[in-house]
Protein backbone atom coordinates (compact mmCIF):
# COMPACT_ATOMS: atom_id res chain seq x y z
CA UNK A 1 0.00 0.00 0.00
CA UNK A 2 1.63 3.53 -0.93
CA UNK A 3 -0.82 5.96 0.66
CA UNK A 4 -3.90 6.34 2.19
CA UNK A 5 -6.44 8.90 0.35
CA UNK A 6 -7.94 10.48 2.49
CA UNK A 7 -11.02 12.61 1.90
CA UNK A 8 -13.93 14.59 3.91
CA UNK A 9 -16.55 11.43 4.98
CA UNK A 10 -14.42 8.57 3.74
CA UNK A 11 -11.04 7.14 2.89
CA UNK A 12 -10.00 4.99 0.18
CA UNK A 13 -7.15 2.79 0.56
CA UNK A 14 -4.70 2.73 -2.56
CA UNK A 15 -2.83 -0.78 -2.63
CA UNK A 16 -0.34 -0.97 -5.76
CA UNK A 17 0.89 -4.47 -6.21
CA UNK A 18 1.99 -6.61 -9.00
CA UNK A 19 -0.50 -9.80 -9.12
CA UNK A 20 -2.92 -8.64 -6.30
CA UNK A 21 -6.12 -9.09 -7.91
CA UNK A 22 -5.11 -12.64 -6.68
CA UNK A 23 -5.38 -12.01 -3.41
CA UNK A 24 -8.24 -8.91 -2.55
CA UNK A 25 -10.11 -11.28 -0.03
CA UNK A 26 -7.27 -10.54 2.37
CA UNK A 27 -7.99 -6.81 2.20
CA UNK A 28 -11.55 -6.63 1.43
CA UNK A 29 -14.78 -8.38 2.57
CA UNK A 30 -16.17 -10.76 -0.06
CA UNK A 31 -18.18 -12.99 2.51
CA UNK A 32 -21.47 -11.58 1.10
CA UNK A 33 -23.09 -10.21 -1.74
CA UNK A 34 -21.00 -8.90 -3.97
CA UNK A 35 -21.64 -7.43 -7.90
CA UNK A 36 -18.37 -7.87 -10.07
CA UNK A 37 -19.52 -4.93 -12.24
CA UNK A 38 -17.31 -5.22 -16.06
CA UNK A 39 -17.16 -4.84 -19.57
CA UNK A 40 -17.62 -7.00 -22.58
CA UNK A 41 -13.68 -5.88 -22.96
CA UNK A 42 -12.28 -7.16 -19.70
CA UNK A 43 -10.77 -10.60 -20.02
CA UNK A 44 -13.28 -12.86 -18.81
CA UNK A 45 -10.21 -14.68 -16.69
CA UNK A 46 -9.70 -11.02 -14.90
CA UNK A 47 -13.65 -11.33 -13.93
CA UNK A 48 -13.40 -15.26 -13.15
CA UNK A 49 -10.37 -14.30 -10.55
CA UNK A 50 -12.64 -11.96 -8.23
CA UNK A 51 -15.80 -13.96 -8.89
CA UNK A 52 -13.99 -17.14 -7.11
CA UNK A 53 -12.83 -15.18 -4.05
CA UNK A 54 -16.45 -14.20 -3.52
CA UNK A 55 -18.89 -16.14 -1.14
CA UNK A 56 -21.96 -15.13 -3.07
CA UNK A 57 -20.41 -13.32 -6.61
CA UNK A 58 -23.05 -11.62 -9.28
CA UNK A 59 -21.75 -10.72 -12.26
CA UNK A 60 -22.94 -7.82 -14.54
CA UNK A 61 -21.22 -7.23 -17.97
CA UNK A 62 -21.66 -4.09 -20.10
CA UNK A 63 -20.91 -3.14 -23.59
CA UNK A 64 -17.38 -1.94 -23.36
CA UNK A 65 -17.25 2.04 -24.28
CA UNK A 66 -18.24 5.69 -23.25
CA UNK A 67 -21.82 4.37 -24.47
CA UNK A 68 -22.21 2.46 -21.55
CA UNK A 69 -21.83 5.49 -18.96
CA UNK A 70 -25.86 6.29 -19.77
CA UNK A 71 -28.94 6.42 -17.21
CA UNK A 72 -29.96 3.60 -18.90
CA UNK A 73 -27.24 1.46 -17.76
CA UNK A 74 -28.05 3.01 -14.47
CA UNK A 75 -31.57 1.41 -14.41
CA UNK A 76 -30.38 -0.94 -15.54
CA UNK A 77 -27.79 -1.98 -12.76
CA UNK A 78 -30.14 -0.53 -10.14
CA UNK A 79 -32.60 -3.41 -11.21
CA UNK A 80 -30.60 -5.97 -11.17
CA UNK A 81 -29.30 -5.42 -7.75
CA UNK A 82 -33.12 -4.70 -6.36
CA UNK A 83 -34.03 -8.04 -8.36
CA UNK A 84 -31.21 -9.80 -6.20
CA UNK A 85 -31.86 -8.17 -3.28
CA UNK A 86 -28.98 -6.10 -2.55
CA UNK A 87 -28.75 -4.41 0.78
CA UNK A 88 -26.86 -1.36 2.00
CA UNK A 89 -23.90 -4.04 3.71
CA UNK A 90 -23.52 -5.60 0.10
CA UNK A 91 -20.91 -4.38 -2.40
CA UNK A 92 -19.77 -3.25 -5.71
CA UNK A 93 -16.54 -4.52 -7.12
CA UNK A 94 -15.96 -2.31 -10.31
CA UNK A 95 -13.33 -4.42 -12.35
CA UNK A 96 -12.39 -2.50 -15.90
CA UNK A 97 -12.06 1.05 -16.91
CA UNK A 98 -12.89 4.34 -16.51
CA UNK A 99 -16.41 3.78 -17.66
CA UNK A 100 -16.66 0.93 -15.50
CA UNK A 101 -15.03 2.61 -12.54
CA UNK A 102 -17.32 6.05 -13.28
CA UNK A 103 -20.65 3.91 -14.34
CA UNK A 104 -20.11 1.63 -10.75
CA UNK A 105 -19.39 4.59 -8.49
CA UNK A 106 -22.25 6.42 -9.52
CA UNK A 107 -24.36 3.01 -9.28
CA UNK A 108 -23.16 2.48 -5.41
CA UNK A 109 -23.43 5.94 -4.05
CA UNK A 110 -27.45 6.59 -5.63
CA UNK A 111 -28.98 2.90 -4.58
CA UNK A 112 -30.17 2.42 -1.02
CA UNK A 113 -28.16 6.05 -0.35
CA UNK A 114 -25.27 4.22 -1.05
CA UNK A 115 -23.65 0.50 -0.97
CA UNK A 116 -19.87 0.02 -0.62
CA UNK A 117 -17.85 -0.23 -3.47
CA UNK A 118 -14.16 -0.97 -4.10
CA UNK A 119 -12.62 -1.28 -7.38
CA UNK A 120 -9.79 -2.76 -10.01
CA UNK A 121 -8.64 -0.69 -12.49
CA UNK A 122 -7.95 -2.42 -15.39
CA UNK A 123 -6.46 -0.04 -17.59
CA UNK A 124 -3.60 2.58 -17.50
CA UNK A 125 -6.16 5.44 -17.98
CA UNK A 126 -8.23 4.37 -14.92
CA UNK A 127 -5.08 3.66 -12.61
CA UNK A 128 -3.61 6.83 -13.30
CA UNK A 129 -6.60 8.87 -12.93
CA UNK A 130 -10.17 8.21 -12.63
CA UNK A 131 -9.60 4.99 -9.96
CA UNK A 132 -9.14 7.58 -7.27
CA UNK A 133 -10.82 11.16 -6.27
CA UNK A 134 -14.28 10.15 -6.17
CA UNK A 135 -16.02 11.50 -9.29
CA UNK A 136 -18.47 9.01 -10.26
CA UNK A 137 -20.91 10.51 -13.51
CA UNK A 138 -22.46 9.36 -16.75
CA UNK A 139 -23.33 11.42 -19.95
CA UNK A 140 -26.32 12.83 -20.96
CA UNK A 141 -27.61 14.75 -23.54
CA UNK A 142 -24.56 14.90 -25.55
CA UNK A 143 -22.58 16.17 -22.46
CA UNK A 144 -19.95 14.54 -20.64
CA UNK A 145 -19.79 13.43 -16.99
CA UNK A 146 -23.16 15.43 -16.75
CA UNK A 147 -25.23 13.89 -13.93
CA UNK A 148 -22.86 12.09 -11.35
CA UNK A 149 -21.55 13.02 -7.61
CA UNK A 150 -18.88 12.30 -5.20
CA UNK A 151 -18.67 8.94 -4.19
CA UNK A 152 -15.27 7.64 -2.76
CA UNK A 153 -14.21 3.48 -3.36
CA UNK A 154 -13.11 2.39 0.03
CA UNK A 155 -10.44 0.29 -1.29
CA UNK A 156 -8.63 0.75 -4.73
CA UNK A 157 -6.22 -1.94 -5.95
CA UNK A 158 -3.56 -1.06 -8.67
CA UNK A 159 -1.99 -4.28 -10.57
CA UNK A 160 0.01 -3.12 -13.11
CA UNK A 161 0.11 -6.69 -14.63
CA UNK A 162 -3.46 -6.37 -15.78
CA UNK A 163 -2.35 -3.64 -18.47
CA UNK A 164 -0.62 -6.81 -20.28
CA UNK A 165 -3.66 -7.13 -22.73
CA UNK A 166 -4.04 -3.77 -23.47
CA UNK A 167 -3.13 -2.68 -27.14
CA UNK A 168 -0.73 -0.25 -27.89
CA UNK A 169 -3.28 2.75 -28.08
CA UNK A 170 -5.09 2.10 -25.55
CA UNK A 171 -1.88 1.85 -23.20
CA UNK A 172 -0.73 4.93 -24.50
CA UNK A 173 -4.15 6.82 -24.64
CA UNK A 174 -4.25 6.39 -20.65
CA UNK A 175 -0.69 7.50 -20.46
CA UNK A 176 -1.81 10.84 -21.25
CA UNK A 177 -3.52 11.48 -18.23
CA UNK A 178 -0.23 11.12 -16.39
CA UNK A 179 1.17 13.70 -18.87
CA UNK A 180 -1.26 16.00 -18.12
CA UNK A 181 -0.42 15.20 -14.04
CA UNK A 182 2.80 16.36 -14.95
CA UNK A 183 1.81 19.12 -16.43
CA UNK A 184 0.32 21.08 -14.04
CA UNK A 185 1.86 19.74 -10.65
CA UNK A 186 5.41 17.61 -11.53
CA UNK A 187 8.32 18.84 -13.24
CA UNK A 188 9.94 15.26 -12.61
CA UNK A 189 6.94 13.28 -14.17
CA UNK A 190 6.86 15.85 -17.09
CA UNK A 191 10.45 15.35 -18.07
CA UNK A 192 10.05 11.32 -17.98
CA UNK A 193 7.71 11.79 -21.06
CA UNK A 194 9.93 14.38 -22.43
CA UNK A 195 13.67 12.29 -22.16
CA UNK A 196 12.73 8.86 -22.11
CA UNK A 197 9.31 8.10 -23.76
CA UNK A 198 11.41 7.21 -26.96
CA UNK A 199 12.58 4.52 -24.97
CA UNK A 200 9.40 2.73 -24.36
CA UNK A 201 9.30 0.83 -27.64
CA UNK A 202 5.28 0.55 -27.23
CA UNK A 203 5.55 -0.48 -23.42
CA UNK A 204 7.29 1.61 -21.10
CA UNK A 205 9.95 -0.23 -19.28
CA UNK A 206 8.46 -1.51 -15.94
CA UNK A 207 10.03 0.77 -13.38
CA UNK A 208 9.31 4.03 -15.61
CA UNK A 209 5.82 2.32 -15.42
CA UNK A 210 5.78 2.43 -11.98
CA UNK A 211 7.31 5.66 -11.01
CA UNK A 212 4.55 7.29 -13.49
CA UNK A 213 1.51 5.88 -11.87
CA UNK A 214 2.54 6.19 -8.83
CA UNK A 215 3.58 10.09 -9.49
CA UNK A 216 0.32 10.60 -11.15
CA UNK A 217 -1.41 8.63 -7.76
CA UNK A 218 0.32 11.42 -5.75
CA UNK A 219 -0.37 14.30 -7.62
CA UNK A 220 -4.51 13.46 -7.62
CA UNK A 221 -4.27 12.81 -4.01
CA UNK A 222 -2.66 15.72 -3.06
CA UNK A 223 -4.90 18.01 -5.24
CA UNK A 224 -8.25 15.79 -4.10
CA UNK A 225 -7.51 16.01 -0.04
CA UNK A 226 -7.13 19.66 -0.03
CA UNK A 227 -10.52 20.16 -2.31
CA UNK A 228 -12.70 16.91 -2.69
CA UNK A 229 -15.80 18.86 -4.05
CA UNK A 230 -13.89 20.71 -7.08
CA UNK A 231 -14.83 24.40 -5.55
CA UNK A 232 -11.07 25.26 -6.49
CA UNK A 233 -8.07 23.95 -6.40
CA UNK A 234 -9.40 20.37 -7.73
CA UNK A 235 -10.43 22.09 -11.30
CA UNK A 236 -6.20 22.21 -11.90
CA UNK A 237 -7.07 18.30 -12.81
CA UNK A 238 -9.72 19.49 -15.87
CA UNK A 239 -6.35 20.95 -18.09
CA UNK A 240 -7.19 19.70 -21.24
CA UNK A 241 -10.83 18.44 -20.50
CA UNK A 242 -12.59 20.90 -21.25
CA UNK A 243 -12.06 21.09 -25.22
CA UNK A 244 -11.13 17.33 -24.80
CA UNK A 245 -14.75 16.83 -23.35
CA UNK A 246 -16.43 18.24 -26.80
CA UNK A 247 -14.04 16.64 -29.27
CA UNK A 248 -14.92 13.65 -27.47
CA UNK A 249 -18.72 13.81 -27.56
CA UNK A 250 -18.45 14.72 -31.37
CA UNK A 251 -16.17 12.04 -32.07
CA UNK A 252 -17.60 9.12 -29.73
CA UNK A 253 -16.34 6.36 -30.29
CA UNK A 254 -13.80 6.93 -33.00
CA UNK A 255 -11.39 8.77 -30.25
CA UNK A 256 -10.00 7.18 -27.26
CA UNK A 257 -10.60 10.01 -23.72
CA UNK A 258 -7.03 10.10 -23.63
CA UNK A 259 -6.49 10.94 -26.92
CA UNK A 260 -9.28 13.72 -26.30
CA UNK A 261 -7.65 15.34 -23.30
CA UNK A 262 -4.10 15.45 -25.27
CA UNK A 263 -5.68 17.64 -28.08
CA UNK A 264 -7.63 19.57 -25.40
CA UNK A 265 -4.31 20.03 -24.09
CA UNK A 266 -2.87 21.58 -27.57
CA UNK A 267 -5.64 23.26 -28.25
CA UNK A 268 -5.94 25.71 -24.97
CA UNK A 269 -1.95 26.15 -24.21
CA UNK A 270 -0.93 29.54 -24.99
CA UNK A 271 2.85 28.86 -24.55
CA UNK A 272 4.03 27.64 -28.10
CA UNK A 273 6.96 26.22 -27.18
CA UNK A 274 5.79 24.19 -24.63
CA UNK A 275 2.79 23.23 -26.79
CA UNK A 276 5.15 21.71 -29.25
CA UNK A 277 7.46 20.15 -26.58
CA UNK A 278 3.89 18.56 -25.69
CA UNK A 279 2.82 17.51 -29.21
CA UNK A 280 6.24 16.03 -29.75
CA UNK A 281 5.41 13.70 -27.01
CA UNK A 282 2.05 13.66 -27.83
CA UNK A 283 3.88 12.02 -31.17
CA UNK A 284 6.16 9.40 -29.74
CA UNK A 285 3.09 7.95 -28.34
CA UNK A 286 0.92 7.56 -31.52
CA UNK A 287 -1.60 9.77 -30.44
CA UNK A 288 -3.31 12.35 -32.44
CA UNK A 289 -2.02 15.51 -32.32
CA UNK A 290 -4.57 17.14 -35.47
CA UNK A 291 -8.10 16.62 -35.82
CA UNK A 292 -10.95 18.33 -38.01
CA UNK A 293 -13.49 19.77 -35.83
CA UNK A 294 -15.75 23.02 -35.79
CA UNK A 295 -15.17 25.83 -34.08
CA UNK A 296 -18.93 26.37 -33.65
CA UNK A 297 -19.53 22.84 -32.97
CA UNK A 298 -17.23 22.72 -29.99
CA UNK A 299 -18.18 26.04 -28.63
CA UNK A 300 -21.44 24.64 -28.16
CA UNK A 301 -20.75 21.44 -26.29
CA UNK A 302 -18.27 23.95 -24.27
CA UNK A 303 -21.70 25.67 -23.41
CA UNK A 304 -23.05 22.23 -21.80
CA UNK A 305 -19.69 21.42 -19.95
CA UNK A 306 -20.34 21.72 -16.02
CA UNK A 307 -17.25 24.24 -15.40
CA UNK A 308 -18.95 26.90 -17.67
CA UNK A 309 -20.99 29.73 -16.00
CA UNK A 310 -23.49 32.16 -17.22
CA UNK A 311 -20.93 34.42 -19.40
CA UNK A 312 -17.43 32.96 -18.33
CA UNK A 313 -16.02 29.42 -18.04
CA UNK A 314 -13.08 28.55 -15.68
CA UNK A 315 -9.79 26.90 -17.86
CA UNK A 316 -6.77 25.31 -16.97
CA UNK A 317 -3.42 27.18 -18.15
CA UNK A 318 -0.12 25.59 -18.16
CA UNK A 319 2.75 28.12 -19.09
CA UNK A 320 5.88 25.94 -18.15
CA UNK A 321 6.08 21.94 -16.46
CA UNK A 322 4.53 21.18 -13.34
CA UNK A 323 2.66 25.10 -12.75
CA UNK A 324 -1.17 24.68 -13.59
CA UNK A 325 -3.20 27.40 -13.01
CA UNK A 326 -7.04 28.44 -13.15
CA UNK A 327 -8.02 30.63 -15.62
CA UNK A 328 -11.54 32.70 -16.16
CA UNK A 329 -12.29 33.42 -19.70
CA UNK A 330 -15.41 34.47 -21.60
CA UNK A 331 -16.56 32.50 -24.49
CA UNK A 332 -15.10 35.37 -27.12
CA UNK A 333 -11.52 35.00 -25.62
CA UNK A 334 -12.12 31.57 -25.98
CA UNK A 335 -12.81 31.66 -29.34
CA UNK A 336 -10.51 33.82 -30.45
CA UNK A 337 -7.59 31.79 -29.36
CA UNK A 338 -9.67 28.41 -30.89
CA UNK A 339 -9.53 30.49 -34.07
CA UNK A 340 -5.79 31.74 -33.52
CA UNK A 341 -4.52 28.06 -32.38
CA UNK A 342 -6.05 25.55 -34.98
CA UNK A 343 -3.85 22.52 -34.22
Amino acid sequence: MIAHFKAAKQKSDIYVERDIRYKVKEFVDLNRKVLVLSDDGVPQKYIKTIAEQCSQPYIKIVKQGENSKSISAVQEICSFLQNNNFDHSDLVFALGGGVIGDLGGFVASIYKQGIQIVSLPTTTLSQIDSSIGGKTAVNYGGAKNIIGSFYQPSKVFIDLNTLSTLTKREYYSGLVEALKAGLIRDEKLFQIFEHHLADFGGTAPSSDLEEIILRSLIVKRDIVEKDEKETGLRKILNFGHTLGHAVESIHIPNLYHGECVGLGMLMIMENRDLRDKVKKILEKMGMPTHIDYAIDEVLELVLKDKKCGKNTITIVQVDEPGKGYLKEVDMKWLRKHMEENII
